[in-house]
């Protein structure tokens, strides 16, 4: 059974006059233990369908889906604030900025300290305090914070951007989830950095077998630390499949111009030349192109693309395109 089970989830974004479907029938599956890729462009919908997960989305949002369930249990059936605890207990989120999602009027301490779950502490008031600050300690030591004494005394803003995301996975790892949802967690960050946060990340699949879902726009980084990848493109599902089944033959053309656009890549590629990329941009929300998205700047674009692809699946490989790369490997 799997942990996560989304069938053909929508978002759409309701306005005054007509709404705008932000996210079109993606579907994802999650295993006990797996470190999944979700990778796309900015506006592609990865963080729209992380927070619809969460259920953080406001009231300007409608999410609906053929199937959303969660350890075989389906979520939008249940009241919103029993889905909720469901979700809170069990799954944890990694924000893009991690300095903005921390409170800046209150200390490390005190915020670790306040996710603690209290159901983990036992005995009388002040040896639960006690509980909570050696819990606070050993979640600073876990996502390699040593100087632990500085750091619950410390403001977010007195920190690095990277100390800041690892205290975010300390909060995070506080209630001691089955899935954890890191949105961009190495943006903006050195190369060092990101290495140490990734490093973070795999050690906890593999010694708490926690799932972890990775979103990222970059491909080739991710390829490293996941198992399975989805890959999305405005939106619509685009491709999904193992890691080495993406990476070493994609079947949608976003998919190989992601991997084309990378820095190995274009290796070899003279200085200042121009790297191989897409034409055109992600189109905005209020100018969807109908059927497939990708289908203005696709090289393989033909009549057909007006209508939405179905996704077909080749032995656990799926592609959603009406004239994928698959026969070209043959």
């Amino acid at each position: 059974m799997n942990l996560l089970d989304i069938r053909n989830l929508s978002i759409e974004l309701i306005g005054k006059n007509e709404s705008t479907l932000a996210v079109d029938r993606v579907s994802l599956a999650m295993k006990e233990g797996e470190v999944r890729g979700l990778v796309g462009e900015s506006g592609s919908g990865k963080s729209l369908l992380a927070q619809a997960i969460i259920g953080v989305l406001d009231d300007k949002w409608r999410v609906s889906a053929d199937r959303f369930h969660w350890r075989g249990k389906e979520l939008l059936h249940l009241p919103i604030e029993e889905r909720k605890a469901i979700i809170t207990q069990d799954v944890a989120m990694i924000f893009q900025e991690p300095i903005s999602c921390l409170d800046p009027t209150t200390t490390i301490g005190e915020q670790l300290e306040e996710a603690i779950d209290s159901s983990q502490l036992t005995g009388n008031f002040w040896q639960r305090r006690k509980q909570r600050k050696e819990a606070a300690v050993t979640l600073l030591h876990k996502v390699g914070i040593k100087q632990h004494e500085l750091c619950n005394k410390s403001y977010p803003h007195q920190l690095t951007e990277a100390f800041c995301q690892r205290v975010m996975i300390a909060i995070a790892l506080a209630r001691r989830p089955m899935l954890l949802i890191a949105d961009e967690p190495t943006a903006s960050m050195e190369s060092t950095n990101q290495g140490q946060i990734f490093r973070l990340l795999a050690s906890l699949n593999q010694l708490k077998n926690m799932s972890i879902l990775l979103i990222s726009h970059d491909l080739e980084n991710i390829t490293h630390w996941t198992n399975t990848i989805t890959v999305m493109y405005s939106g619509q599902f685009v491709e999904a499949g193992t890691t080495e089944q993406i990476f070493n033959k994609p079947f949608h053309p976003y998919t190989q111009a992601l991997l084309d656009s990378s820095l190995n890549a274009n290796s070899n590629v003279p200085a200042k030349s121009r790297l191989m990329a897409l034409p055109g941009s992600i189109p905005i929300l209020q100018h969807l192109p109908i059927g497939c998205r990708l289908g203005p700047r696709c090289p393989r674009a033909q009549q057909a693309c007006v209508a939405a692809p179905k996704v077909k699946n080749y032995h656990g490989h799926q592609v959603s395109c009406h004239y994928s790369l698959r026969d070209s490997y043959k």
